[in-house]
């Protein structure tokens, strides 16, 4: 039961809402005992046109309208109750229509929300959070977890409470026509109620796998369709097909499982019903016959009592649903309650501009608390205007030292200080105003040249992003393009070659014109000829920045003010390339090493 309130707050804000699709129940439910209630004038007095019997116990009203009918003709009721019964089924339509749609829009409400929320969440937390989780097992949980609630509440919170009033309804109709009679029916409830909770847990369970196949399943596509190049290189096609192939089979044999018990429900509870209906049928029936009850009045208790059936039905579908919605809930919250490592202070500082220097104190940091130290005893000051060009073999801790410096994580122990200020005592919004970077990694963003060179700011007229183009080098080919400035890229830029995506990239970066510069030996995708143009390019951005240069051909790095050398996470020389091929130490050997000196 906590679950299942947890899993209504979603739908909170839409109280009032709910609150008039459930007065829209209530009338229709009241419509569905009116229209029941015809059964006694119908049978008592038009088809067998004698006179009701009054019951002693019904109020003063209930005896007045029947003492009236009893004086009507037959064929005047007969008449009657035709325009009543159109009447009233218009009616009933009508607030049916009513409550269903009402329930749409909030199930449809909650599940904008939900995805805004997820999707806000995810842009909330940390880099960390994004090596803990695959791909499309996050894709998952926005797409097909959250599609469960919808149906938990358009459909399952409908019924739930539509159907329970139906139920209460019909209860008290058998416990007030014959009491007794009523509680020997209400004998097979537990014979329901069993099967249906027992069966509600393994669809629960079920429930779960299917949605953790669903994350594998969209894991498995994320990877394939972003990697296709390789997959297509190294004629992996079948191996690939065999992988979805197994995965789509679990999914299907869970999805089975589940369906096989879902569909039991309906059928057990309405066998258990129809048993005890005629059990029910016998004993009254004979009451009819020795006539200590009217027809009319056992024909309003047997229709209650087989009308309790169809709610009983759709209450064990309802259980069915919220136990896969309670499984989704669950995967949700894991998201929404997810704490976010990096996290701003309260009062934190704001910071305009950078104006002074960059100081590593003592920076070890590590990824998770079961690896190693990726960075150890880090102690570095880079002044404002620095070029600096951090060196060393692969894994030696150049990316995640920049890394640190937008706080994208925080180090374990040790600080780094901006003009004096701790970079947790800053606003992070304001910290990553001051930086632009260009990574190896080139990501651009399924839209139009101009929206991707534009990412940095917003605000930037068209001019800008065309000056912008013109000093990467990228205003040419962006000219040649079908719709120029307003050519649609392709997820990851597919469409562009690899030079294009990397000129596009440095474009963004010249834009937002950030007083640090970070530069993921950005040209790298370039021949020598584009080559040329763009380090032309930064070396003209590079004037009036700050830049960390992480490098892997060292002929970019020797006009830098400064050479930081990394191995195994520690700085082990830092000078200009003159001084540090004197020293004779490990840049020297990677220097010698690349040119074969």
């Amino acid at each position: 039961m906590k679950e299942y309130i947890k899993l209504l707050k979603f739908a909170k804000p839409y109280t009032g809402l709910l609150i008039l699709a459930f007065l829209c129940m209530g009338v229709s439910t009241i419509f569905d005992g009116i229209s029941l209630g015809m059964i006694v004038p119908l049978s008592d007095r038009v088809l067998t046109n004698k006179e009701i019997i009054i019951p002693t116990k019904v109020p003063e009203f209930v005896a007045s309208f029947i003492q009236k009918l009893n004086t009507l003709s037959p064929l005047v009721i007969l008449k009657g109750m035709v325009v009543a019964i159109i009447v009233l089924f218009i009616l009933k339509g009508f607030f049916y229509f009513l409550q269903n749609y009402l329930m749409n829009k909030v199930g449809q409400s909650v599940v904008r929300e939900v995805r805004n929320k997820i999707y806000k969440k995810f842009q909330e937390l940390s880099l960390d959070f994004y090596t803990r989780k695959r791909t499309g097992e996050l894709i998952s949980r926005i797409t097909n977890d959250v599609g469960f609630l919808t149906n938990a509440i358009s459909y399952g919170l409908t019924d739930l409470i539509y159907q329970s009033m139906q139920l209460a309804l019909f209860t008290f109709l058998v416990f007030y026509i014959y009491w007794k009679l009523a509680l020997i029916s209400f004998i097979i409830f537990p014979l329901i109620l069993f099967p249906v909770l027992t069966i509600g847990k393994k669809i629960k369970k079920y429930s779960l796998e299917v949605q953790k196949k669903m994350a594998d399943l969209n894991s498995l596509l994320a990877e394939t369709i972003q990697g296709v190049y390789i997959v297509k290189v190294f004629s992996r096609e079948d191996y690939e097909y065999q992988r979805f192939k197994k995965i789509n089979f679990d999914y299907y044999k869970y999805i089975l499982k589940m369906a096989k018990r879902t569909i039991l429900l309906s059928p057990l509870t309405e066998i258990i019903g129809a048993l005890g209906a005629v059990a029910i049928l016998l004993i009254a029936g004979r009451e009819v016959i020795e006539g200590r009850l009217s027809f009319g009045v056992f024909g309003l208790f047997l229709g209650s009592l087989m009308s309790m059936i169809r709610p009983l039905k759709k209450l064990s579908g309802v259980y069915s649903l919220n136990q896969k919605a309670l499984s989704a809930s669950k995967r949700i919250y894991e998201v929404l309650e997810e704490k976010p490592l990096i996290k701003e202070k309260e009062g934190a500082i704001f910071i305009k501009d950078f104006k002074e220097e960059i100081i590593f104190d003592d920076v070890w940091f590590k990824y998770t608390p079961y690896d190693e130290y990726v960075l150890k005893g880090i102690n570095l000051t880079v002044k404002k205007k620095d070029i600096v060009a951090l060196v060393g073999h692969s894994g030696a801790g150049k990316s995640t030292l920049v890394s640190l410096l937008p706080r994208l994580y925080d180090p374990q122990k040790g600080r780094i200080i901006i003009d004096g200020k701790d970079l947790t005592d800053l606003k992070i919004e304001s910290l990553r105003r001051l930086f632009s970077v260009v990574s190896q990694e080139m990501v651009l963003f399924n839209d139009t040249v101009k929206e991707n060179i534009a990412y940095g700011r917003r605000d930037a007229s068209f001019q800008e992003i065309v000056e912008a183009a013109k000093k990467a080098h990228a205003y040419e080919f962006i000219m040649e393009l079908p719709q120029k400035f307003d050519t649609v890229v392709g997820d990851r830029g597919f469409k562009l070659s690899g030079g294009q995506k990397q000129r596009i990239a440095i474009a963004r970066a010249i834009l937002k014109d950030a007083p640090i510069l970070i530069l993921d030996e950005a040209t790298s995708f370039l021949d020598s000829q584009s080559e040329k143009l763009i380090q032309e390019a930064l070396a003209y951005l590079m004037k009036e920045k700050t830049v960390f240069v992480i490098a892997h051909r060292l002929s970019t790095v020797q006009t830098a003010t400064k050479i930081v050398v990394l191995e195994k996470g520690k700085i082990v020389e830092q000078g200009r390339h003159s001084y540090l091929l004197k020293e004779g130490r490990v840049y020297k050997r990677l220097y010698e090493l690349q040119f074969n000196v």
